[in-house]
C-alpha cells in the first residue's frame, strides 16, 4: 500500500479532535496544523501524533496547503476535526491504495445536522476530493470553502462514506456561519464585487431562490423538521453574505466622513 498522511486543521476543537484522531489511528503519519487554540486541542493531538504544528490563521486553502507541506508522504488523506473515518471507508482507502488507479478520489459524506443524517436538500451525498498525490493536487477554490484542485491527472470514486458531524445544536450552526458569511463577504469584496451594487430586491430573489432550490428542487421537505430549518439556514447564510459586503460601503462611508455619524447630532 502507498503510505499515506492524514493532515487535520485545528482551532479549539477539544470536543472532537480525540474522535477525529482515533479513526486515524491506523494511518502512517497524522500531521495537525492548529491556528492557536486555547483549549486543551494541542495538548490531546500530541497524544496522537508528534507532528502538531502552530501556524497563524490565513485562511482555510492557506492552511490546509501548510499542512500537505508538512506530510512526509506523497498520498494525503484531508480530513476536518468534526469528520471521522469509520471501519468501511478505511478498508476502501487501503484497497484502492494498494494500487491506485487515479491521482486523487472523490468521498461521499454521510452530513449529520442536529444529530440526523440528511439524506436530501443538497446534503448527500457531498461528495469531496480528499485522498489524492500531493504532486498532482492542493487545495484551491474561494475561502471559506477549501476544495483539493488536481491540474493534471485523473480522479475516481472511494465506495463508502467518510462521517461529518457538523453541528450539535442551532446555536453552533449559527454562530459557525456568521464566521463563514464574514469571510465569505470579504473575499468577494476582494474579488470585486462593489457594496453599492447589493440591492434590496437582490437579497429577496437570492433568499427566496436559495429556499426553493434546498427544499423542493433537492427535496429537503423529504428529510422532516430538520430540512425545513436547514433550507431556511441556507437562504439565512445567503442572504447574510451578502447583506454583510453591502455593510463594507457602509464601514467606508463612515470613514471618509460621508456617512451619517453615530450618535447623531442633536
Amino acid at each position: 500500500m502507498a503510505e499515506l498522511t492524514a493532515t487535520v486543521i485545528t482551532y479549539n476543537e477539544e470536543e472532537h479532535i480525540r474522535q477525529c484522531l482515533e479513526s486515524l489511528a491506523w494511518v502512517k503519519e497524522i500531521v495537525v496544523v492548529d491556528s492557536g487554540s486555547r483549549d486543551r486541542t494541542t495538548e490531546i493531538c500530541r497524544g496522537y501524533t508528534d507532528k502538531v504544528f502552530a501556524t497563524p490563521w490565513v485562511g482555510f486553502i492557506e492552511q490546509k496547503n501548510c499542512a500537505i507541506s508538512f506530510a512526509s508522504h506523497d498520498w494525503v488523506l484531508s480530513i476536518d476535526a468534526d469528520e471521522r473515518v469509520p471501519e468501511e471507508l478505511r478498508q476502501a482507502i487501503e484497497r484502492e491504495l494498494s494500487a491506485p488507479r487515479h491521482d486523487g478520489y472523490w468521498i461521499s459524506r454521510r452530513n449529520y445536522f442536529l444529530g440526523r443524517w440528511m439524506r436530501h436538500g443538497g446534503w448527500y451525498p457531498d461528495r469531496v476530493l480528499r485522498l489524492f498525490d500531493r504532486r498532482k493536487g492542493r487545495f484551491g477554490g474561494v475561502n471559506p470553502h477549501a476544495c483539493v484542485v488536481i491540474q493534471e491527472g485523473s480522479v475516481g470514486l472511494i465506495d463508502s462514506h467518510l462521517a461529518h458531524l457538523t453541528y450539535k445544536d442551532f446555536s453552533q450552526y449559527v454562530r459557525q456561519q456568521n464566521r463563514h458569511t464574514e469571510i465569505s463577504a470579504a473575499e468577494l469584496v476582494r474579488r470585486g464585487r462593489q457594496p453599492g451594487s447589493v440591492t434590496g430586491a437582490e437579497l429577496l430573489l437570492r433568499a427566496l431562490v436559495k429556499f426553493v432550490q434546498a427544499y423542493l428542487f433537492k427535496r429537503g421537505f423529504l428529510d422532516g423538521f430538520h430540512g425545513l430549518i436547514a433550507a431556511v439556514g441556507a437562504s439565512y447564510c445567503h442572504v447574510i453574505t451578502y447583506a454583510k459586503v453591502w455593510e463594507q460601503g457602509l464601514r467606508v462611508e463612515s470613514k471618509t466622513g460621508s456617512g451619517t455619524s453615530w450618535p447623531p447630532s442633536r
